[in-house]
Protein backbone atom coordinates (compact mmCIF):
# COMPACT_ATOMS: atom_id res chain seq x y z
CA UNK A 1 0.00 0.00 0.00
CA UNK A 2 3.22 2.41 0.35
CA UNK A 3 4.53 1.27 -3.08
CA UNK A 4 2.86 4.07 -5.31
CA UNK A 5 6.19 6.08 -5.90
CA UNK A 6 6.51 5.72 -9.93
CA UNK A 7 10.86 6.29 -8.94
CA UNK A 8 10.95 3.26 -6.71
CA UNK A 9 10.03 0.13 -8.79
CA UNK A 10 11.63 -2.59 -7.80
CA UNK A 11 11.35 -4.23 -11.26
CA UNK A 12 14.57 -2.07 -12.28
CA UNK A 13 16.87 -2.13 -9.42
CA UNK A 14 19.78 -4.58 -8.22
CA UNK A 15 19.26 -6.75 -4.87
CA UNK A 16 21.44 -4.06 -3.07
CA UNK A 17 19.05 -1.37 -4.51
CA UNK A 18 16.12 -3.39 -3.40
CA UNK A 19 17.66 -3.95 0.26
CA UNK A 20 17.71 -0.43 0.20
CA UNK A 21 14.02 0.67 -0.33
CA UNK A 22 13.08 -2.19 1.65
CA UNK A 23 15.00 0.33 4.67
CA UNK A 24 13.37 2.90 3.42
CA UNK A 25 9.84 1.73 3.45
CA UNK A 26 10.22 0.24 6.61
CA UNK A 27 11.44 3.64 8.45
CA UNK A 28 8.21 5.43 6.51
CA UNK A 29 5.53 2.83 8.10
CA UNK A 30 7.43 3.56 11.11
CA UNK A 31 7.13 6.65 10.89
CA UNK A 32 4.02 6.83 9.55
CA UNK A 33 2.83 4.46 12.40
CA UNK A 34 4.20 7.00 14.82
CA UNK A 35 2.28 9.59 13.45
CA UNK A 36 -0.44 7.54 14.09
CA UNK A 37 -0.17 6.56 17.36
CA UNK A 38 -2.01 9.44 20.21
CA UNK A 39 -0.28 9.82 23.20
CA UNK A 40 -2.03 10.68 26.52
CA UNK A 41 -0.06 12.47 29.63
CA UNK A 42 -1.68 11.99 33.04
CA UNK A 43 -0.71 13.90 36.18
CA UNK A 44 -1.95 12.05 39.80
CA UNK A 45 -2.79 13.76 42.75
CA UNK A 46 -4.00 12.85 46.23
CA UNK A 47 -3.42 9.25 48.11
CA UNK A 48 -1.86 6.00 46.84
CA UNK A 49 -4.96 4.78 44.92
CA UNK A 50 -4.88 8.09 42.66
CA UNK A 51 -1.70 6.67 41.56
CA UNK A 52 -2.99 3.10 41.52
CA UNK A 53 -5.77 4.51 39.66
CA UNK A 54 -3.60 6.53 36.82
CA UNK A 55 -2.02 2.80 36.34
CA UNK A 56 -5.63 1.05 35.41
CA UNK A 57 -6.63 3.98 33.21
CA UNK A 58 -3.12 3.74 31.36
CA UNK A 59 -4.05 0.10 30.54
CA UNK A 60 -7.11 0.76 29.44
CA UNK A 61 -5.88 3.47 27.01
CA UNK A 62 -2.92 1.18 25.85
CA UNK A 63 -5.74 -1.97 25.06
CA UNK A 64 -7.57 1.53 22.47
CA UNK A 65 -3.61 2.33 21.03
CA UNK A 66 -2.70 4.90 23.06
CA UNK A 67 0.77 5.40 24.08
CA UNK A 68 1.98 7.10 27.52
CA UNK A 69 4.22 10.56 27.27
CA UNK A 70 5.64 12.47 30.16
CA UNK A 71 5.95 15.34 27.38
CA UNK A 72 2.52 17.65 28.00
CA UNK A 73 3.34 19.38 25.22
CA UNK A 74 3.08 16.54 22.67
CA UNK A 75 0.44 14.70 23.75
CA UNK A 76 -3.41 14.52 22.10
CA UNK A 77 -4.83 13.61 25.80
CA UNK A 78 -4.35 15.56 28.99
CA UNK A 79 -5.80 13.58 32.25
CA UNK A 80 -5.10 14.82 35.73
CA UNK A 81 -6.47 12.51 38.52
CA UNK A 82 -7.68 14.59 41.30
CA UNK A 83 -8.13 14.34 45.16
CA UNK A 84 -10.95 16.32 46.90
CA UNK A 85 -10.33 15.86 50.42
CA UNK A 86 -9.02 18.87 51.12
CA UNK A 87 -9.31 22.32 49.28
CA UNK A 88 -5.75 23.10 48.70
CA UNK A 89 -5.71 19.24 46.95
CA UNK A 90 -8.63 20.80 44.57
CA UNK A 91 -6.97 24.51 44.31
CA UNK A 92 -4.03 23.10 42.96
CA UNK A 93 -6.00 20.82 40.29
CA UNK A 94 -7.86 24.42 38.98
CA UNK A 95 -4.55 25.87 38.33
CA UNK A 96 -2.88 22.88 36.60
CA UNK A 97 -6.05 23.16 34.02
CA UNK A 98 -5.68 26.29 33.06
CA UNK A 99 -2.12 25.33 32.39
CA UNK A 100 -3.63 22.39 30.21
CA UNK A 101 -6.14 24.86 28.57
CA UNK A 102 -2.76 27.24 27.29
CA UNK A 103 -1.13 23.84 25.67
CA UNK A 104 -4.57 23.31 24.11
CA UNK A 105 -4.38 26.58 22.63
CA UNK A 106 -1.09 25.78 21.26
CA UNK A 107 -2.03 22.45 20.27
CA UNK A 108 -5.89 22.37 18.68
CA UNK A 109 -7.59 18.94 18.87
CA UNK A 110 -5.86 18.07 22.31
CA UNK A 111 -8.43 16.52 24.79
CA UNK A 112 -8.43 17.23 28.57
CA UNK A 113 -9.93 14.99 31.09
CA UNK A 114 -10.30 15.61 34.84
CA UNK A 115 -10.86 11.75 36.64
CA UNK A 116 -11.01 10.51 40.48
CA UNK A 117 -12.58 12.01 43.36
CA UNK A 118 -12.95 15.89 42.77
CA UNK A 119 -14.65 14.58 38.97
CA UNK A 120 -17.33 12.64 41.11
CA UNK A 121 -17.64 15.65 43.42
CA UNK A 122 -18.20 18.62 40.86
CA UNK A 123 -19.50 16.02 38.14
CA UNK A 124 -20.81 18.88 35.45
CA UNK A 125 -19.95 21.94 36.95
CA UNK A 126 -16.65 21.12 35.76
CA UNK A 127 -18.21 21.45 32.42
CA UNK A 128 -20.25 24.31 32.51
CA UNK A 129 -18.43 26.44 35.18
CA UNK A 130 -14.90 25.29 34.74
CA UNK A 131 -14.98 24.94 30.38
CA UNK A 132 -11.31 24.06 30.52
CA UNK A 133 -12.27 20.04 30.31
CA UNK A 134 -13.72 17.60 27.86
CA UNK A 135 -14.94 14.69 29.89
CA UNK A 136 -15.49 14.03 33.22
CA UNK A 137 -14.68 10.81 34.48
CA UNK A 138 -15.29 9.29 38.54
CA UNK A 139 -13.36 6.27 39.64
CA UNK A 140 -15.99 3.52 38.80
CA UNK A 141 -16.49 4.71 35.28
CA UNK A 142 -12.77 3.55 33.60
CA UNK A 143 -13.60 1.14 31.46
CA UNK A 144 -15.67 3.97 29.58
CA UNK A 145 -13.13 5.73 28.85
CA UNK A 146 -12.13 4.93 24.93
CA UNK A 147 -16.17 5.78 24.68
CA UNK A 148 -16.22 9.26 26.16
CA UNK A 149 -12.43 10.06 24.53
CA UNK A 150 -14.72 9.50 20.52
CA UNK A 151 -17.31 11.49 21.53
CA UNK A 152 -15.07 14.26 22.96
CA UNK A 153 -13.23 14.03 19.52
CA UNK A 154 -16.37 14.03 18.12
CA UNK A 155 -17.01 17.64 20.06
CA UNK A 156 -19.07 16.28 22.67
CA UNK A 157 -18.67 16.61 26.27
CA UNK A 158 -18.51 13.45 28.14
CA UNK A 159 -19.37 13.14 31.70
CA UNK A 160 -19.56 9.42 33.50
CA UNK A 161 -19.59 9.50 37.42
CA UNK A 162 -21.90 6.54 37.81
CA UNK A 163 -20.90 5.20 41.37
CA UNK A 164 -20.44 1.55 41.00
CA UNK A 165 -20.82 -1.76 43.85
CA UNK A 166 -18.86 -4.25 42.06
CA UNK A 167 -16.57 -2.40 40.11
CA UNK A 168 -12.65 -3.47 41.39
CA UNK A 169 -10.80 -3.98 37.96
CA UNK A 170 -9.45 -6.86 39.19
CA UNK A 171 -9.41 -8.33 35.61
CA UNK A 172 -7.04 -5.30 34.33
CA UNK A 173 -3.52 -5.29 34.56
CA UNK A 174 -2.17 -1.86 35.26
CA UNK A 175 0.18 -0.31 33.05
CA UNK A 176 3.21 0.61 36.05
CA UNK A 177 3.85 4.63 35.26
CA UNK A 178 7.18 5.82 36.40
CA UNK A 179 8.17 3.09 38.35
CA UNK A 180 11.31 2.48 39.09
CA UNK A 181 11.06 -1.15 38.32
CA UNK A 182 11.40 -2.37 42.46
CA UNK A 183 7.99 -1.44 44.55
CA UNK A 184 4.70 -1.56 42.73
CA UNK A 185 0.82 -0.83 44.17
CA UNK A 186 -2.01 -3.80 44.29
CA UNK A 187 -5.37 -2.23 45.09
CA UNK A 188 -7.20 -4.76 46.64
CA UNK A 189 -10.29 -2.80 47.40
CA UNK A 190 -12.65 0.25 46.33
CA UNK A 191 -14.63 2.45 48.46
CA UNK A 192 -15.58 3.35 51.98
CA UNK A 193 -18.08 2.22 54.29
CA UNK A 194 -16.44 4.60 57.04
CA UNK A 195 -18.59 7.77 57.01
CA UNK A 196 -16.23 9.91 58.56
CA UNK A 197 -18.11 13.34 59.06
CA UNK A 198 -14.87 14.96 57.66
CA UNK A 199 -14.06 12.99 55.03
CA UNK A 200 -15.56 12.55 51.20
CA UNK A 201 -14.36 9.35 50.55
CA UNK A 202 -17.79 7.36 50.87
CA UNK A 203 -19.47 10.01 48.45
CA UNK A 204 -16.52 10.04 45.96
CA UNK A 205 -15.84 6.21 46.10
CA UNK A 206 -18.73 4.53 46.62
CA UNK A 207 -19.59 1.57 48.97
CA UNK A 208 -16.45 -0.72 50.23
CA UNK A 209 -16.21 -3.82 47.92
CA UNK A 210 -13.15 -6.20 48.00
CA UNK A 211 -11.46 -7.78 45.07
CA UNK A 212 -11.05 -11.47 44.19
CA UNK A 213 -8.19 -12.88 46.73
CA UNK A 214 -6.98 -15.36 43.88
CA UNK A 215 -6.30 -11.94 41.48
CA UNK A 216 -4.86 -10.24 44.19
CA UNK A 217 -2.34 -12.99 44.37
CA UNK A 218 -1.97 -13.40 40.62
CA UNK A 219 -0.85 -9.74 40.35
CA UNK A 220 1.77 -9.89 43.06
CA UNK A 221 3.38 -13.29 41.44
CA UNK A 222 3.52 -11.98 38.26
CA UNK A 223 5.15 -8.19 39.46
CA UNK A 224 7.59 -10.68 41.55
CA UNK A 225 8.35 -12.40 38.33
CA UNK A 226 9.29 -9.34 36.54
CA UNK A 227 11.55 -8.42 39.30
CA UNK A 228 9.29 -6.28 41.45
CA UNK A 229 10.30 -6.82 44.81
CA UNK A 230 7.80 -5.07 47.29
CA UNK A 231 4.13 -4.61 46.84
CA UNK A 232 1.91 -1.96 48.72
CA UNK A 233 -1.86 -3.65 49.15
CA UNK A 234 -4.34 -0.74 48.89
CA UNK A 235 -7.42 0.23 50.28
CA UNK A 236 -9.07 2.99 51.81
CA UNK A 237 -9.50 0.90 55.04
CA UNK A 238 -8.03 -2.35 54.24
CA UNK A 239 -8.75 -4.02 57.48
CA UNK A 240 -12.10 -4.07 56.43
CA UNK A 241 -11.51 -6.86 53.49
CA UNK A 242 -13.49 -9.39 53.30
CA UNK A 243 -14.33 -12.30 50.43
CA UNK A 244 -15.85 -15.30 50.22
CA UNK A 245 -14.15 -18.27 47.75
CA UNK A 246 -17.07 -18.93 45.81
CA UNK A 247 -15.26 -22.73 45.36
CA UNK A 248 -15.38 -23.46 49.04
CA UNK A 249 -17.87 -20.68 50.53
CA UNK A 250 -14.97 -19.67 52.93
CA UNK A 251 -14.64 -15.92 53.82
CA UNK A 252 -10.73 -14.69 53.33
CA UNK A 253 -10.18 -11.69 55.89
CA UNK A 254 -7.48 -9.48 55.46
CA UNK A 255 -5.43 -11.41 57.55
CA UNK A 256 -5.50 -14.38 54.97
CA UNK A 257 -5.07 -12.22 52.44
CA UNK A 258 -1.71 -11.08 53.64
CA UNK A 259 -0.34 -14.74 54.41
CA UNK A 260 -1.37 -15.93 50.94
CA UNK A 261 0.26 -12.91 49.19
CA UNK A 262 3.28 -13.67 51.69
CA UNK A 263 3.64 -16.77 50.38
CA UNK A 264 4.15 -15.88 47.03
CA UNK A 265 7.95 -15.50 47.66
CA UNK A 266 9.77 -14.94 50.99
CA UNK A 267 11.89 -12.13 48.60
CA UNK A 268 8.70 -10.20 48.11
CA UNK A 269 8.15 -7.00 50.59
CA UNK A 270 4.62 -6.32 51.68
CA UNK A 271 3.55 -3.39 52.77
CA UNK A 272 -0.24 -2.50 53.13
CA UNK A 273 -1.95 0.91 53.23
CA UNK A 274 -4.59 2.46 55.38
CA UNK A 275 -5.59 0.56 58.36
CA UNK A 276 -8.74 1.81 60.47
CA UNK A 277 -8.00 1.75 64.43
CA UNK A 278 -11.66 -0.16 64.95
CA UNK A 279 -10.82 -2.54 62.12
CA UNK A 280 -6.88 -3.91 62.92
CA UNK A 281 -7.45 -7.45 64.92
CA UNK A 282 -4.79 -9.06 66.67
CA UNK A 283 -5.05 -11.72 63.74
CA UNK A 284 -3.45 -8.97 61.37
CA UNK A 285 -0.57 -8.33 64.14
CA UNK A 286 -0.40 -12.24 64.62
CA UNK A 287 0.33 -12.66 61.09
CA UNK A 288 2.47 -9.71 60.52
CA UNK A 289 4.69 -11.00 63.07
CA UNK A 290 4.59 -14.58 61.32
CA UNK A 291 6.25 -13.84 57.69
CA UNK A 292 9.59 -11.82 57.97
CA UNK A 293 8.80 -10.21 54.36
CA UNK A 294 5.53 -8.69 55.72
CA UNK A 295 6.95 -5.37 56.37
CA UNK A 296 6.90 -3.86 60.27
CA UNK A 297 5.01 -0.86 59.47
CA UNK A 298 1.63 0.59 60.34
CA UNK A 299 -0.39 3.69 58.94
CA UNK A 300 -2.95 4.28 62.19
CA UNK A 301 -4.54 7.41 61.66
CA UNK A 302 -5.63 8.57 65.03
CA UNK A 303 -7.16 12.43 63.47
CA UNK A 304 -7.41 13.81 67.19
CA UNK A 305 -6.52 12.10 70.38
CA UNK A 306 -9.83 13.03 72.33
CA UNK A 307 -12.42 11.20 72.44
CA UNK A 308 -15.71 13.70 72.74
CA UNK A 309 -13.63 15.46 69.18
CA UNK A 310 -13.56 11.68 67.68
CA UNK A 311 -16.83 11.45 68.44
CA UNK A 312 -18.11 14.24 66.74
CA UNK A 313 -15.31 12.97 63.83
CA UNK A 314 -17.55 9.57 63.92
CA UNK A 315 -14.31 7.83 63.84
CA UNK A 316 -16.09 5.27 66.24
CA UNK A 317 -13.37 4.61 68.43
CA UNK A 318 -12.39 6.28 71.68
CA UNK A 319 -8.67 7.89 73.29
CA UNK A 320 -8.53 4.26 75.11
CA UNK A 321 -9.27 1.87 72.46
CA UNK A 322 -6.88 3.51 69.90
CA UNK A 323 -3.99 3.92 73.19
CA UNK A 324 -5.04 -0.22 73.35
CA UNK A 325 -4.27 -0.82 69.75
CA UNK A 326 -1.01 0.79 70.39
CA UNK A 327 0.02 -1.39 72.73
CA UNK A 328 -1.43 -4.46 71.08
CA UNK A 329 1.09 -3.65 68.23
CA UNK A 330 4.03 -2.79 71.20
CA UNK A 331 3.21 -6.22 72.50
CA UNK A 332 2.64 -8.31 69.01
CA UNK A 333 5.51 -6.86 67.12
CA UNK A 334 8.14 -4.97 69.25
CA UNK A 335 9.81 -3.31 66.49
CA UNK A 336 7.18 -2.24 64.58
CA UNK A 337 6.78 1.78 62.97
CA UNK A 338 3.24 3.19 63.24
CA UNK A 339 2.42 6.39 61.05
CA UNK A 340 -0.33 8.31 61.73
CA UNK A 341 -2.80 11.59 59.90
CA UNK A 342 -3.85 14.31 62.30
CA UNK A 343 -6.20 16.75 61.68
CA UNK A 344 -5.65 20.56 63.89
CA UNK A 345 -8.75 22.38 64.59
CA UNK A 346 -11.50 20.35 63.99
CA UNK A 347 -15.07 22.23 64.62
CA UNK A 348 -15.44 22.95 68.52
CA UNK A 349 -12.09 21.58 69.39
CA UNK A 350 -11.00 23.23 72.90
CA UNK A 351 -7.30 23.72 73.70
CA UNK A 352 -7.58 20.87 76.38
CA UNK A 353 -8.95 18.69 73.48
CA UNK A 354 -6.01 19.92 71.17
CA UNK A 355 -3.59 18.92 74.28
CA UNK A 356 -5.03 15.65 74.26
CA UNK A 357 -4.06 15.41 70.60
CA UNK A 358 -0.31 16.07 71.63
CA UNK A 359 -0.30 13.41 74.00
CA UNK A 360 -1.68 10.94 72.21
CA UNK A 361 1.24 11.56 69.38
CA UNK A 362 3.90 11.20 72.52
CA UNK A 363 2.26 8.12 73.88
CA UNK A 364 2.21 6.46 70.30
CA UNK A 365 5.85 7.47 69.41
CA UNK A 366 5.20 7.74 65.36
CA UNK A 367 7.69 7.40 63.10
CA UNK A 368 6.00 10.09 60.67
CA UNK A 369 2.56 11.71 60.33
CA UNK A 370 0.38 13.58 58.08
CA UNK A 371 -0.72 16.43 59.14
CA UNK A 372 -3.48 19.08 58.55
CA UNK A 373 -5.96 21.43 59.62
CA UNK A 374 -9.27 20.78 59.29
CA UNK A 375 -10.80 22.09 55.88
CA UNK A 376 -14.72 21.78 55.91
CA UNK A 377 -15.73 19.92 52.31
CA UNK A 378 -18.94 20.61 51.08
CA UNK A 379 -21.64 17.82 51.09
CA UNK A 380 -19.90 15.84 54.32
CA UNK A 381 -21.91 15.11 57.46
CA UNK A 382 -19.29 17.70 59.38
CA UNK A 383 -20.15 20.66 56.90
CA UNK A 384 -24.24 19.88 57.37
CA UNK A 385 -23.97 19.57 60.97
CA UNK A 386 -20.91 21.76 62.50
CA UNK A 387 -19.85 25.17 62.00
CA UNK A 388 -16.27 25.63 61.50
CA UNK A 389 -16.08 27.87 64.42
CA UNK A 390 -12.40 27.47 64.98
CA UNK A 391 -10.41 30.36 63.36
CA UNK A 392 -7.78 29.83 60.96
CA UNK A 393 -5.26 31.23 63.00
CA UNK A 394 -5.81 29.09 65.79
CA UNK A 395 -5.75 25.76 63.43
CA UNK A 396 -2.03 27.64 61.98
CA UNK A 397 -1.31 27.66 65.70
CA UNK A 398 -2.24 24.09 67.23
CA UNK A 399 -1.19 22.63 63.66
CA UNK A 400 2.58 24.16 64.03
CA UNK A 401 2.50 22.78 67.45
CA UNK A 402 1.63 19.38 65.78
CA UNK A 403 4.58 19.72 63.60
CA UNK A 404 7.22 20.93 65.61
CA UNK A 405 6.24 17.82 68.19
CA UNK A 406 5.71 15.07 65.27
CA UNK A 407 9.46 16.54 63.81
CA UNK A 408 11.01 16.10 67.61
CA UNK A 409 9.31 12.67 67.62
CA UNK A 410 10.66 11.68 63.97
CA UNK A 411 14.21 13.01 65.20
CA UNK A 412 14.30 10.77 68.80
CA UNK A 413 12.75 7.91 66.73
CA UNK A 414 15.59 8.09 64.28
CA UNK A 415 18.41 8.36 66.84
CA UNK A 416 17.57 5.11 68.39
CA UNK A 417 18.32 3.14 64.94
CA UNK A 418 22.29 4.74 65.20
CA UNK A 419 24.44 1.37 65.61
CA UNK A 420 21.65 -0.58 64.54
CA UNK A 421 21.60 -2.73 61.24
CA UNK A 422 18.78 -3.18 59.17
CA UNK A 423 17.63 -5.15 56.08
CA UNK A 424 17.58 -2.56 52.89
CA UNK A 425 15.51 -3.29 49.72
CA UNK A 426 17.56 -1.13 47.12
CA UNK A 427 14.90 1.52 44.79
CA UNK A 428 17.67 3.44 43.20
CA UNK A 429 20.35 6.47 43.53
CA UNK A 430 19.89 8.53 45.99
CA UNK A 431 17.94 12.26 44.90
CA UNK A 432 21.50 14.34 46.24
CA UNK A 433 24.33 11.99 44.78
CA UNK A 434 24.47 9.43 42.50
CA UNK A 435 27.28 7.83 44.21
CA UNK A 436 24.73 6.58 46.77
CA UNK A 437 21.80 4.37 46.90
CA UNK A 438 18.53 4.71 48.76
CA UNK A 439 16.37 1.86 50.09
CA UNK A 440 13.97 1.59 53.13
CA UNK A 441 14.06 -1.04 55.86
CA UNK A 442 11.09 -2.76 57.19
CA UNK A 443 9.53 -0.07 59.42
CA UNK A 444 9.54 2.13 55.85
CA UNK A 445 12.77 4.51 56.82
CA UNK A 446 15.04 5.97 54.09
CA UNK A 447 18.31 5.08 54.45
CA UNK A 448 20.65 6.45 52.41
CA UNK A 449 24.09 4.50 52.02
CA UNK A 450 27.47 4.54 49.48
CA UNK A 451 27.24 2.25 46.59
CA UNK A 452 28.55 -1.02 46.62
CA UNK A 453 30.13 -2.62 43.63
CA UNK A 454 27.64 -5.70 42.71
CA UNK A 455 24.58 -4.37 43.97
CA UNK A 456 21.81 -2.99 42.25
CA UNK A 457 18.12 -1.66 42.57
CA UNK A 458 15.68 -4.55 43.69
CA UNK A 459 18.31 -6.51 45.62
CA UNK A 460 18.29 -6.69 49.43
CA UNK A 461 21.49 -5.70 51.76
CA UNK A 462 22.05 -5.42 54.95
CA UNK A 463 23.18 -1.47 56.33
CA UNK A 464 24.62 0.18 59.86
CA UNK A 465 23.27 3.52 60.51
CA UNK A 466 25.36 6.05 62.00
CA UNK A 467 23.77 9.30 61.81
CA UNK A 468 20.30 9.99 61.79
CA UNK A 469 17.78 13.48 60.98
CA UNK A 470 13.91 13.85 61.25
CA UNK A 471 13.66 12.72 57.96
CA UNK A 472 16.46 10.10 57.01
CA UNK A 473 19.15 7.56 57.89
CA UNK A 474 22.55 7.24 57.23
CA UNK A 475 24.22 4.26 56.93
CA UNK A 476 27.11 2.30 55.12
CA UNK A 477 26.69 -1.60 54.00
CA UNK A 478 28.15 -4.41 56.26
CA UNK A 479 28.37 -8.04 55.79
Amino acid sequence: MYNDNPTLNFNDKTIDEKKQGDVFFKEQIAKKDQELTKKFYIESYGCQMNFSDSEIVASILAEQGFSSTRNLEESDLILINTCSIREKAEDTVRKRLRIFDKVKAQRPGTLVGVLGCMAERLKTKFLEEEKLVDMVVGPDAYRDLPKLVAGAEEGNKGVNVFLSREETYADISPMRLGTNGVSAFISIMRGCDNMCSFCVVPFTRGRERSRDAFSIVAEATELFEKGYREVTLLGQNVDSYKWENPETNQPVSFAHLLEMVAKVHPDLRIRFSTSHPKDMTDDVLHTMAAYENICNYIHLPVQSGNTRVLDLMNRTYTREWYMERIEAIRRIIPDCAVSSDIIAGFCTETEEEHQDTLSIMSFSDYSMSYMFYYSERPGTLAARKYEDDISLGVKKKRLQEIIRLQQQISFEHNQRDIGKRFKVLIEGDSKRSDQDFCGRNSQNKMIVFPKQEGLLPGQYTWVEVFEATSATLKGKIVH
